[in-house]
C-alpha cells in the first residue's frame, strides 16, 4: 500500500496558505514466487506483492516517490520507473547494468525520485532478462492539487494493463533461446489486468470485467505491458477518445481501434453511450515480420453496463486483421500534441547533434562446437547502425561515466551507418557486413541542453518489421514517420513542427522510418532500446552519456549510499 506523508511547501505561514501540498508517497515490494491457476496449469512466477499486475501507484506531480524493493526472488532483479525523467535521479532510472547493478536475491534497494512536469499514465516494470513479463504495474501522475485534466472530469479512472502469459517459466523460455539459437518460445495467451479471458482453455471466469453506469464517462488508462507483441485494442459499438500518449497530452482524436506498442501507454475517454447491456473489449496481435510465427490469439474482457441481464450475449469487436499496416499506421500518424497544454514543450528549432541510424536484425555466429538452430546455422542478433549493444558485466555504464573509469565502454557509436544501402529492399539479406554486427559496448556523449535529431531507419536484413523504440529519462517529438527509406529532400518538408506527438517510445513502421527531435536537459546515462524484450536481449540498443551541466542544479549528485554492488 502507498502511504503519503505530507511535506509543507514553503516555510511562512503566508506561503503555505498559498502553496499545494506536495507529498512523499511510499510503497514497499516484495518480489518472490508467486503461483497461479492459468490456461489449466499451476504455474509459478514471479511477481510483486503476491498479485498480477503488481501495485497500483498514484502520485501528483511534484511528488517524491520512495519504494522499497525487497528481492525475495531466486532472480537478479531491478525496476525501472518507465517513462520518468528522472531529472538528477538517473541512479534511481533501474536498467540493469546501465544505471546499476542488480538488486542480488536476498538484497533490497530502495528508489527515490521526484515526479518533475510530467503527468499521465505511466508504468513500471522489471529490467532484467524477461523477467516484466510478470513483474509489472501502473505508475499514475495526476495533476498538482488545484490543478485540472485539459478535458472534462471523467467520472472513473481505470487501469488496463494489457499483458503476455506463458505457461512456463519465462527466464527458462529466454535462456533456452539464447542457449540454442533458436526464437524464443510463443506466448498461449495475452491478458487484460493479469486475466486471459474466456477465449482460452479453462479461463471462462479469469476475464476482466469492467462496470459502467449509462450515462458516464471513464478514463482508460492503457498500458501494453506485453513482452514481445503490439497490440490492437476495441470495445464493440464504442469509440474511444485519446486525450493522452506516453503521459503526454493530445489533441483530441476520436477512433474505434488503438494499436499500442509495448511500453506505450494511451489515456482514452470511453462514453457509457450505447443501449444498456454488455459489451466485449478484445486485443490481438500485431504482427509485421512476414513468415514469423505469433501468438495469433485475442484476450478480452467485458464492459457491462448497470441493469444488463445477465443472460444477454455480449456483442464482440471486429479486430482488425493481424497484418494491418494502414490501420496502425493511420492510427499512430493522426495523433497530435495538445499544443499549449499542461506541460506542453516546443519542438526544439535548432539541431546540434543530428544521426542517422539503422535498426534490424541480424545473426550472431555460432560458438564453436556448437550447434545453433537460427537462419543459416547462426543466432539472432540486432543492431543499431550496425552496433550490436552489449551491457558491461562488472560495473553499471553511469558509475562508469560519472567516475570516468576507463575500459568499461567506448563514445565513438557512429551517427550514421557504416554502410548505405537500399535499406528496405529485401535483396540485401545476404550482404555478409550487416548480417553479422559487431558486438559493442559504445555510447554517444552529448553536451548537456543540446538537442539531437535522429532519422530512425528500418532496415529489411531478415526482414522488414516494426520495432518500438524506447528511450529513457526524456521525452521526444515525433516530427514524421513514413514507408520506405527516408529522403531528406522529399520527407523534411513534411516535418510537423509545431504540434507533433511526443512520445518515450515510438513504433518505427514496418520497413520504413521516423524522424524524433528531443534535447538532453538531463545528466546520465540514458538507454534507448527496442522494447519487444527478445530483440533487447538480441542487442538492439545504444546509450546517450549527458554531461552534468554548468551549475549545481544540472549536476547529478554521488549515487546513494546503498546502490547494489556488482
Amino acid at each position: 500500500m502507498g502511504r503519503p506523508v505530507f511535506l509543507l511547501v514553503g516555510l511562512l505561514p503566508l506561503l503555505v496558505a498559498t502553496t499545494a501540498l506536495a507529498a512523499v508517497v511510499e510503497h514497499t515490494f516484495i518480489v518472490q514466487n508467486l503461483t497461479l491457476n492459468r490456461l489449466c496449469n499451476r504455474q509459478v512466477i514471479t511477481a510483486v506483492n503476491g498479485s498480477l499486475p503488481g501495485p497500483k501507484i498514484r502520485v501528483r506531480e511534484g511528488d517524491t516517490l520512495v519504494v522499497h524493493v525487497l528481492n525475495k526472488s531466486p532472480y537478479n532483479l531491478t525496476i525501472h520507473w518507465h517513462g520518468v525523467f528522472q531529472k538528477l535521479s538517473c541512479w534511481a532510472d533501474g536498467p540493469n547494468m546501465i544505471t546499476q547493478c542488480p538488486i542480488r536475491p536476498g538484497n533490497k534497494y530502495t528508489y527515490k525520485f521526484i515526479i518533475i512536469d510530467q503527468e499521465g499514465t505511466l508504468w513500471w516494470h522489471a529490467h532484467v532478462s524477461w523477467l516484466r513479463a510478470t513483474v509489472y504495474g501502473t505508475l499514475v501522475i495526476r495533476p498538482k492539487s488545484g490543478h485540472s485534466y485539459p478535458f472534462p472530469k471523467p467520472h472513473r479512472e481505470v487501469p488496463i494493463l494489457l499483458g503476455e502469459w506463458w505457461n512456463a517459466n519465462v527466464i527458462d523460455v529466454e535462456q533456452q533461446a539464447i542457449a540454442t539459437g533458436a526464437l524464443p518460445n510463443l506466448s498461449d495467451a495475452y491478458t487484460i489486468n493479469g486475466w486471459p479471458g474466456d477465449l482460452y482453455p479453462c479461463s471462462r471466469n479469469q476475464m476482466y470485467k469492467l462496470n459502467v453506469e449509462a450515462g458516464k464517462t471513464y478514463l482508460l488508462r492503457i498500458v501494453n505491458a506485453a513482452l514481445n507483441s503490439q497490440l490492437f485494442y476495441k470495445i464493440a459499438n464504442h469509440n474511444l477518445t485519446v486525450v493522452a500518449v506516453d503521459a503526454s497530452y493530445t489533441k483530441p482524436y476520436v477512433t474505434d481501434v488503438l494499436v499500442i506498442a509495448p511500453g506505450q501507454t494511451v489515456d482514452a475517454l470511453l462514453a457509457a453511450d450505447q443501449d444498456v447491456g454488455s459489451y466485449y473489449m478484445a486485443a490481438s496481435a500485431y504482427s509485421t515480420a512476414a513468415g514469423l510465427p505469433f501468438d495469433n490469439t485475442t484476450t478480452r474482457g467485458l464492459v457491462v453496463y448497470g441493469g444488463a441481464p445477465s443472460t444477454a450475449t455480449p456483442l464482440m469487436p471486429a479486430l482488425p486483421a493481424f497484418n494491418d499496416t494502414l490501420t496502425a499506421h493511420k492510427f499512430t500518424s493522426n495523433l497530435t500534441g495538445l499544443k499549449d497544454g499542461p506541460h506542453w514543450v516546443q519542438v526544439p528549432r535548432t539541431v546540434d547533434y543530428g544521426m542517422f541510424v539503422t535498426i534490424g536484425l541480424g545473426l550472431e555466429p555460432c560458438p564453436a562446437n556448437k550447434t545453433c538452430l537460427g537462419p543459416m546455422g547462426a543466432k539472432p542478433s540486432a543492431s543499431m547502425n550496425n552496433q550490436s549493444f552489449v551491457p558491461p558485466t562488472g560495473l553499471s555504464l553511469l558509475q562508469a561515466f560519472i567516475s570516468n573509469v576507463n575500459g568499461v565502454f567506448n563514445t565513438d557509436f557512429p551517427a550514421k551507418p557504416p554502410i548505405e544501402f537500399d535499406y528496405t529492399n529485401a535483396s540485401i539479406n545476404n550482404n555478409p557486413p550487416s548480417l553479422f554486427a559487431p558486438k559493442v559496448t559504445k555510447v554517444t556523449k552529448l553536451n548537456f541542453n543540446s538537442t539531437v535529431e535522429m532519422v530512425l531507419q528500418n532496415t529489411a536484413i531478415l526482414g522488414v518489421e516494426n520495432h518500438p523504440m524506447h528511450i529513457h529519462g526524456l521525452n521526444f517529438h515525433v516530427l514524421a514517420q513514413g514507408f520506405g527509406n527516408y529522403n531528406p529532400a522529399e520527407h523534411r518538408n513534411i516535418f510537423n513542427l509545431v504540434d507533433p506527438q511526443i512520445r518515450n517510445t515510438i513504433g518505427v513502421p514496418v520497413g520504413g522510418w521516423a524522424v524524433i527531435r528531443f534535447r538532453v536537459n538531463n545528466p546520465g546515462v540514458w538507454i534507448m532500446h527496442c522494447h519487444l524484450d527478445a530483440h533487447l536481449s538480441y542487442g538492439l540498443a545504444t546509450v546517450f552519456a549527458v554531461e552534468n551541466g554548468p551549475t549545481p542544479e544540472t549536476t547529478l549528485p554521488p549515487p546513494p549510499a546503498d546502490l547494489p554492488k556488482c
